[in-house]
């Protein structure tokens, strides 16, 4: 398959389900500008997650950021903080909105702020604070990476103690249990293993109207004669599957049938663990799996995927 197979100086629809960030988004950013030969990317976002703040959680933190509980001295409940999602970035940012009016607030700029990802780290970037805070891990490409080099980062950071301080990770109610797992591994020497917190501060689930917003904007873009749906999490998977036809409403999984060569609609995922949850749930195996969680590491697929179709 070529870019002049798309159509002379057209547009590449590419469904990105997810809500735009704010106030920036990569991927609108990148696939505004990319192009495929004289084709064009048209981005649209098609919001899959609803988010809903919990005070509960929230409120551990800010009693934590008030008592000035996170710090580098000793004594301090938590030596660092870890945010693999803009969810939970944004979360902390109503907290530190709240607590403006203090010239200290929220008093981390000692201590490491672990991120995994480019957008989640520009996210905490974009809260106001002077002197900056230290992010680490935005290079990362996925959980299990940012966990290692936690490990020697924060060992370093804290090199002068035998037993580090424990880590809080704020996450939502749906996440992986790799860094954790990693961090606290019972084979690790104690100067080495790390204490992490897990704190739920938000919780996650498919929005009312997904399904129906989703299938106009298939309806939309049919005649297209190419387009990509790009998938971000496991949630709303279903969802997809089904508005895209590719679902056997008896046994809830795709047959090969259901995905012909000649097929307009190609299906990507920003990683391996949505690319494994549509393999072992529905046994759909999508098109493309980002190498790295980023706009740049799904446009390299996408690219990678027409050259090989050539």
């Amino acid at each position: 398959m070529t870019a002049t197979g798309i159509g002379a100086e057209s547009f590449i629809p590419i469904l990105l389900l997810k809500t735009k960030s704010t106030p920036n988004d990569g991927y609108e950013e990148r696939f505004s500008t990319a192009t495929i030969g004289s084709n064009k990317f048209d981005p649209t976002f098609v919001p899959v997650l609803e988010h809903q703040f919990l005070d509960q959680g929230l409120d551990v933190v800010k009693d934590l950021l008030r008592n000035k509980q996170i710090g580098k001295d000793e004594g301090k409940q938590y030596g660092g903080m870890i945010f693999t999602s803009q969810r939970a970035v944004e979360a902390f940012a109503r907290l530190v909105e709240e607590g403006k009016g203090d010239a200290q607030w929220p008093y981390l700029q000692d201590i490491p702020l672990y991120t995994v990802g480019p957008a989640t780290s520009r996210a905490l970037r974009a809260i106001p604070q002077d002197p900056p805070l230290n992010i680490f891990g935005a290079d990362m490409g996925n959980g299990e990476a940012l966990a290692h080099y936690m490990l020697d980062h924060y060992g370093q950071w804290y090199r002068d103690r035998k037993i580090k301080p424990p880590l809080l990770f704020l996450v939502g109610e749906q996440r992986r249990d790799i860094i954790p797992k990693t961090l606290m591994d019972p084979a690790l020497a104690d100067d080495r293993r790390i204490q992490v917190d897990e704190l739920i501060v938000y919780g996650t689930g498919v929005m009312e109207s997904f399904e129906q917003d989703f299938t106009r904007i298939l309806a939309e873009t049919e005649k297209s004669p190419m387009r990509w749906v790009v998938v971000f999490s496991p949630t709303g998977c279903e969802a997809m599957l089904r508005v895209l036809g590719r679902l056997d409403s008896k046994t809830g999984k795709v047959n090969a049938v259901e995905q012909p060569v000649s097929r307009s609609t190609y299906v990507a995922t920003i990683g391996p663990t949505t690319r494994d949850f549509l393999r072992n749930c529905f046994g759909y195996e999508p098109d493309v799996c980002a190498e790295k969680p980023s706009p740049e590491g799904v446009e390299m697929g996408i690219r990678a995927f027409l050259k090989d179709k050539c």
